[in-house]
């Protein structure tokens, strides 16, 4: 899986202090997992970031991002920011902080029950 190392330290150092922070390899990089639940994952020129829905258009006028689709399937409350939307410190800390502040609310995905045969 591709992933950039240098995005990876900086989300790294934004979650430093939060003491349930888990790293994962999912979706092409490496995903941090805050409270047992999707924050933000980092691929090789962008992060995916799991925010409020309520506010995904409002972010989406921000620029330098676009919606998650997954099988012509848009997911609203995901959005893909690319490295040129956060180069700045102040941008950098915009996508992370609508990350955690959802995070705080958002449920955790339902685990898949293992099909036994």
């Amino acid at each position: 899986m591709a992933y950039n190392e240098k995005l990876t330290n900086r989300v790294r150092e934004a979650l430093a202090h939060l003491p349930k922070v888990e790293e994962k390899r999912m979706f092409s990089g490496v995903t941090f997992m805050v409270n047992g639940k999707m924050c933000i994952s980092v691929g090789n020129d962008r992060i995916m970031c799991r925010i409020d829905p309520a506010l995904h258009e409002e972010a989406l006028d921000r620029g330098h991002c676009r919606t998650v689709l997954m099988k012509s399937r848009e997911y609203k409350g995901y959005i893909y920011v690319d490295e040129a939307g956060i180069k700045t410190k102040k941008d950098f800390d915009y996508w992370v902080g609508l990350s955690l502040d959802f995070n705080k609310r958002a449920k955790a995905t339902p685990k898949k029950k293992k099909k036994h045969l």
